[in-house]
């Protein structure tokens, strides 16, 4: 493999020893109003993440969580506070952090592997096509897409889009994946395969990863902590809960595990009190 291309790490690399790989420390963000005062979304965000965990926010609507990720990822400045990344603070997006939208984001006018060449191509100047043309197709065969490389997006499901869009984050060797709700546009049947498919792609290759949901029962088939959120204004982040449930995970087996409920009923609790 050429040197310029990372490779995605296995789970039990040395890489991700890691403990304080991201640090968000007393994130406040707000806006000003009309009358001079300050809108306050955010307010004190204190959170670290591993360099292999997988970790959910979760909260009503309103509470900040979008902003928190654009703010991980660089797509907004914090009004005070600090995030860093191995150290480094984040001040502006970076191949690093790549993010994944509910929305999808792909360009019509491109096809799949059109998608996904393109941002090979501004993180990966110095390769040659040929092995730009390989690292595409390695993602799209990762997301089981192949027989769809030269399909534009007017002509894939919801769930192949979002397919594209995993593939395409993928394809850079990002050190952490951030996800804003990306199963939420998809229907009832889909959105279950795509989590275990994203879940089985992250077991055999480690990465941090931050997503949000307004799901309970997707935070915790997915997660490895739930941050759970206070309403906002002025939302913070008020617990934190384990999900000690082993992995690899699917869906019927929690379905019929004790300790799955009970998790499911601290959460759905905790989110009670803020209805």
């Amino acid at each position: 493999m050429n040197p310029a291309i990372k490779p995605l790490a296995p789970k039990d690399s040395p890489e991700f020893d890691r403990e304080t790989f991201l640090v968000i420390e007393n994130v406040v963000k707000s806006f000003p109003k009309p009358d001079g005062s300050q809108f306050v979304v955010l307010n004190g965000i204190n959170l670290t993440i591993k360099a292999q965990e997988y970790v959910s926010v979760i909260g009503h609507s309103g509470c900040g969580k979008s902003t928190l990720i654009r703010i991980v990822a660089g797509l907004e400045k914090a009004t005070s506070g600090l995030v860093t990344l191995e150290g480094k603070a984040i001040r502006k997006p970076g191949a690093e952090r790549m993010m994944v939208f509910q929305g999808y984001s792909l360009l019509p006018w491109l096809t799949v592997k059109e998608n996904i060449r393109m941002a090979v191509d501004e993180v990966f100047k110095n390769l040659s096509r040929a092995e730009k043309t390989s690292l595409v197709y390695e993602h799209i065969a990762m997301v089981n897409l192949t027989a769809a490389a030269d399909k534009y997006p007017d002509e894939l499901s919801g769930g192949m889009k979002q397919r594209v869009g995993l593939a395409r984050a993928l394809a850079t060797r990002p050190k952490m994946l951030l996800l804003d709700e990306p199963f939420g546009a998809l229907d009832a049947l889909t959105r279950p395969k795509l989590q275990q498919q994203v879940l089985d792609i992250w077991d055999n290759h480690r990465q941090a990863v931050m997503m949000i949901t307004h799901d309970v029962d997707e935070a915790i088939f997915m997660s490895d902590r739930v941050v759970m959120m206070t309403n906002g204004p002025n939302a913070t982040i008020g617990k934190v809960l384990d999900i000690p449930l082993p992995r690899p995970r699917n869906h019927h087996q929690l379905r019929e595990s004790k300790e799955y409920h009970e998790l499911r009923n601290q959460a759905l609790d905790f989110l009670e009190q803020y209805q």
